[in-house]
């Protein structure tokens, strides 16, 4: 199964400072675990800059260009909120990862590739139409969707996320807008504190909440009964997975207890429901997972089934 790998160097670039938990040395690892042998049938990208036009399908111009304008000096950083910080280069990297999301969807449409990983940051899901927040500054997989539905006339999306923190931001951007499904599995009570069953949005949102301490067993159970059957019935034509690994048991920043095989076996259910209604389409964006080893090998575990399945 093809499946393209998207990167960038400028997302190595991005530092919020030290001992930030979004640091440089999460891509590290995840770039360090996808250079073994067994990934090297992956195609290998680099990211190109998302446009402003792309940007602004999800957030006011206004919005987007505050955020470009911010250009702190080499050495120096400006803080949006108390986590969420940029760097010298932190612009570019958010235009890279956007970027990323975009030229993965462009792949996945022309048929070069059935499925594609973007291995960037800083993350996306928490990034809401007009706020930073949560170590996000765009809200990539929002961008992937709208340009799938604008650019290549795609009707329904589904974004699924299983970060152990709910995607505030990407429900934010689409809960109003019935084209494009938002699944998600994550703990509560937890930052950012939303993401209750009872948020529905137009009908297109579905919450699974999980306790502090649940395992792959309820995280399965979670996605088993409420999340893939929504999914499936929507039946998506491109499939757009918000991948954070921090559900997983030895992640600093959570209590579920989610282990690699549990992430495999989700990678492996959506692929099928994406074989199923949108011809195998799937593109999934690196999002959380705050221990260097969990996330590697979480990340191998994900890009092993996109890759199997």
């Amino acid at each position: 199964m093809s499946v393209l790998l998207l990167t960038h160097r400028a997302c190595l670039l991005h530092d919020p400072g030290d001992y930030h938990p979004e640091c440089p040395d999460r891509l590290r690892a995840v770039l360090k675990a996808l250079d073994q042998e067994e990934f090297a049938g992956l195609i290998r990208g680099q990211t190109p800059e998302a446009t402003l036009e792309q940007l602004c399908r999800v957030h006011p111009r206004q919005y987007v260009e505050a955020i470009l304008g911010i250009r702190p000096g080499p050495g120096e950083s400006v803080p949006l909120d108390g986590d969420t910080i940029m760097s010298h280069d932190s612009a570019e990297a958010a235009l890279r990862a956007a970027g990323a999301a975009v030229a993965a969807v462009d792949a996945v449409m022309r048929g070069e590739v059935r499925r594609a990983f973007c291995a960037v940051r800083p993350p996306g899901h928490h990034a809401e139409p007009s706020r930073p927040m949560g170590f996000c500054l765009f809200s990539n997989a929002v961008v992937a969707a709208r340009h799938a539905q604008a650019t290549h006339g795609v009707a329904r999306v589904a974004i699924v996320d299983f970060d152990v923190h709910h995607g505030n931001g990407s429900q934010a951007c689409v809960e109003a807008d019935a084209s494009i499904l938002y699944a998600s599995s994550h703990q509560w009570p937890l930052y950012p504190g939303t993401g209750d069953a009872r948020e529905r949005g137009a009908g297109n949102v579905f919450n699974a909440p999980l306790p502090p301490g649940a395992d792959g067993e309820a995280f399965r159970a979670a996605w088993t009964s409420r999340l893939l059957p929504a999914v499936d019935a929507f039946a998506p034509e491109l499939l757009v997975i918000s991948a954070g690994f921090d559900a997983h048991a030895r992640d600093p920043l959570a209590q579920l207890r989610v282990r690699e095989p549990d992430f495999a076996w989700l990678t492996a259910e959506l692929c099928a429901i994406a074989e199923r209604h949108g011809q195998g389409r799937v593109v999934s964006l690196l999002e959380g997972g705050y221990d260097l080893e969990a996330l590697a090998t979480s990340t191998a575990a994900h890009v092993r089934a996109l890759m199997r399945a």
